[in-house]
């Protein structure tokens, strides 16, 4: 992996992306996206992730984050990446009207079987690729990227009706998620 795509620095500010596998929609499901809001709030409460921008899309999510210091960053995104498949997994495992729930499991589990990281399941894509945000420039264009996407996806004309991001935050709309002001 280059060095572009390390975290140096953890109170530094870094856009990335966490992906379902095989981009599967799970995300469209309002039971998994508070799981992993939750978790995202678990991490700034207990662990010092500080989030300047998110976004939840039905297969990723976007992020820009940071750490206070109580924990390396690569730690937090590791935990967080770690509890919000397991317990996503055992929502889905759970449910009694997931209609996709065989399939679902069936890609997680067979990917988790051709991924020596894995034991016997996968929900995320490994790479994040965490890009140290460097300039104002360069922030402005992250938050923008983050906050457009559900609006270049046709879910939204706005950025701010997107309910699940922080761009509302930044219209003066209080979120779900505190979030540390980038600008």
């Amino acid at each position: 992996m280059s060095r572009s795509y390390k975290i140096q620095n953890d109170e530094n500010y870094y856009f990335v992306t966490f992906t379902v596998i095989q981009w599967i929609d799970v995300f469209s499901r309002a039971e998994y996206r508070n799981i992993f809001i939750d978790s995202i709030k678990y991490c700034q409460q207990n662990k010092g992730l500080l989030v300047g921008a998110w976004c939840i899309m039905s297969n990723h999510v976007h992020l820009i984050i940071s750490s206070d210091g109580t924990y390396p960053l690569s730690g937090i995104i590791r935990d967080l990446k770690r509890h919000t498949s397991s317990t996503i997994r055992k929502a889905i495992e759970s449910s009694k009207t997931e209609s996709r729930k065989k399939w679902m499991l069936w890609i997680m589990k067979r990917a988790g079987t051709f991924n020596a990281n894995n034991k016997d399941f996968q929900f995320w894509i490994q790479d994040n690729h965490p890009i140290q945000l460097t300039s104002i420039k360069f922030i402005q264009q992250r938050l923008r990227y983050i906050h457009y996407n559900p609006v270049k996806a046709g879910y939204v004309e706005n950025p701010e009706d997107w309910i699940d991001s922080s761009a509302g935050d930044y219209m003066n709309k209080k979120g779900k998620i505190d979030i540390t002001f980038l600008l």
